[in-house]
C-alpha cells in the first residue's frame, strides 16, 4: 500500500500542507465550497482530484477515489458543536455531514483505510453532555475501528491559542503494537491504562471518562504520546508593524479604547505613559449586554474564527513610543497563526479569512503526523513485509512490550 490518503472537508488543504512533508500523497480531496477550492488549488494546483461535491452523495464520492487509501481524514463542520451553531450538536445541519463521510467509508467495503483521522473543536467532547462524541466513536467502531482520541493545542507551535480534538481510529484488521488495546483483563496487563496515564494532559478528564464509560463493538486503543514541547514564539513577532498596513482612524481607535474593561484599559493606558511597545491581539465579546473588546496580554492570539460578524474577527493592538494603533488583523497574518506562512492568497480578504479561520494548524498535523500517522504506516510496512518511510517514527519499545514511536516516548 503506497502512503495515500484522502482528505475530506478539506476546505483549503492545511491537512495535506502539514502531511506532504514526510511523503504523503493526497489521491482524493473532497470539499462542498468553491472559494476554499481555489484556494486550495492556487496552492497545489488543478490537479483533478479535488472533488467539488456534497459527502452525502457518496456514489459520486466513491466513483472519484482512485485506490483504496491508507490514510483518510475528516475535519468534519464544527459550527454546531459550538455557541456559534447554538449547541445543536448532530442534530444541526452542518456537523451532521460526519455521517456523510462515515457512509463514504462504509461505502468502501474492504477498501476502508487502515486509518482514520477526525478533527474538531472541543465541544465535540461536550456537545449534548458527550452523546455526539460517542455517537461518532460508535459510527466508527461499527466500520471496524479501534479508537482513541486526544486534545491538542497550536499553542504548543505557534503563538494562537487553538485546542482541537483529534480523533484515530485504526482498523480491526490492522492489529499494530503501537495502538494498544483496552482488553477485559485490563487491571491486569495494564498497557492501554499507561498510556492513557502518559498522556493524560492530551487527554482532559471529560474526555477519559468517556473513553472510560462508552462500550464499543471493537474497543478503545491508546498510543504513547505526551504533550510536545513548547516551540511558539510571541504573537508581536507575526505581526505587521509598518505604514503600509491598513491602521485605523484616531474615531474607531478612540472606540475600541473606550470598549474596553477598566482593568484592560488600565493596562493599555499604563503603557502608553510608559512608552512600553506592545503587540498582542483585540477580540469584540459580548459581556453582560455590553460589546467588550477584550486585549490578551499572554503573547498569545485568541482562536481564529471565520470572519460571520465583526466580532469574529481577530484584532490587532500595537503600542510604541506612546502612540496606540489598531487594526484588523491581515490574512497573511492569519496565515502564519495557522504555521502556513507562504501559502499563497486570493485577492478576496474575506475569501481568505474564512479559508484559514476554518482550516487546521499546519504545525499540529506534522506533529501528529510524525507522532502517530506515519508511525502507524511504518508499522503496517513492516507487517506486510514493505520498507515504510524513513526519518519519522523510529519505533523502541515500551515497558509494556509494545512498540511505539521514538519521539513520543
Amino acid at each position: 500500500m503506497n502512503k495515500a490518503f484522502c482528505e475530506f472537508f478539506a476546505g483549503i488543504g492545511l491537512v495535506r500542507e502539514g502531511l506532504v512533508a514526510s511523503g504523503w500523497s493526497c489521491i482524493y480531496a473532497n470539499d462542498i465550497n468553491p472559494k476554499k477550492q481555489e484556494l486550495y488549488e492556487k496552492r497545489f494546483g488543478s490537479e483533478g482530484h479535488f472533488h467539488l461535491d456534497d459527502v452525502w452523495n457518496s456514489a459520486g464520492v466513491l466513483s472519484r477515489v482512485p485506490e483504496p487509501p491508507f490514510l483518510a481524514t475528516a475535519s468534519f463542520p464544527c459550527i454546531d458543536l459550538s455557541l456559534a451553531g447554538h449547541w445543536r450538536g448532530f442534530e444541526g445541519d452542518h456537523s451532521s455531514t460526519f455521517f456523510g463521510f462515515t457512509k463514504v467509508l462504509d461505502g468502501m467495503g474492504g477498501g476502508r483505510p487502515k486509518v482514520v483521522m477526525l478533527e474538531n473543536v472541543t465541544g465535540f467532547i461536550t456537545s449534548k453532555g458527550g452523546k455526539d462524541f460517542e455517537s461518532a466513536a460508535l459510527s466508527l467502531a461499527e466500520l471496524g475501528y479501534w479508537v482513541d482520541a486526544f486534545v491538542l493545542d497550536a499553542k504548543y507551535f505557534v503563538p494562537q491559542s487553538r485546542p482541537r480534538v483529534f480523533v484515530i481510529g485504526v482498523h480491526e484488521s490492522f492489529q499494530t503494537p503501537l495502538m494498544v488495546r483496552r482488553t477485559e483483563n485490563e487491571w491486569f496487563s495494564g498497557g492501554w491504562t499507561r498510556n492513557i496515564e502518559r498522556g493524560k494532559k492530551l487527554r482532559p478528564p471529560n474526555l477519559r471518562e468517556l473513553m472510560e464509560r462508552v462500550e464499543l463493538p471493537t474497543g478503545w486503543a491508546a498510543v504513547n504520546i505526551q504533550p510536545p514541547i513548547a516551540e511558539a514564539v510571541n504573537v508581536a513577532e507575526l505581526i505587521d508593524l509598518d505604514d503600509d498596513q491598513a491602521w485605523w482612524d484616531e474615531a474607531a481607535v478612540t472606540k475600541h479604547h473606550d470598549m474596553m474593561s477598566d482593568r484592560h484599559r488600565k493596562v493599555v493606558d499604563e503603557m502608553l505613559a510608559s512608552k512600553k511597545q506592545f503587540t498582542g491581539t483585540i477580540y469584540r465579546r459580548k459581556r453582560e449586554g455590553k460589546t467588550r473588546a477584550e486585549v490578551r496580554f499572554d503573547g498569545l492570539a485568541g482562536c481564529l474564527r471565520t470572519p460571520k460578524g465583526g466580532s469574529a474577527r481577530q484584532i490587532v493592538i500595537a503600542i510604541d513610543e506612546g502612540h496606540l494603533r489598531i487594526r484588523w488583523m491581515s490574512p497573511r497574518e492569519y496565515a502564519r497563526l495557522q504555521g502556513a506562512d507562504d501559502f499563497p492568497l486570493v485577492d478576496n480578504t474575506i475569501q481568505n479569512l474564512h479559508g484559514f479561520g476554518d482550516a487546521v494548524c499546519v504545525p499540529v498535523i506534522r506533529w501528529i503526523d510524525e507522532n502517530v500517522l506515519t508511525p502507524l504506516f511504518n508499522s503496517y510496512s513492516k507487517l506486510n513485509g514493505h520498507a515504510g518511510q524513513p526519518g519519522a517514527g523510529v519505533a523502541t519499545t515500551n515497558d509494556s512490550g509494545c512498540e511505539t514511536p521514538e519521539h513520543a516516548a
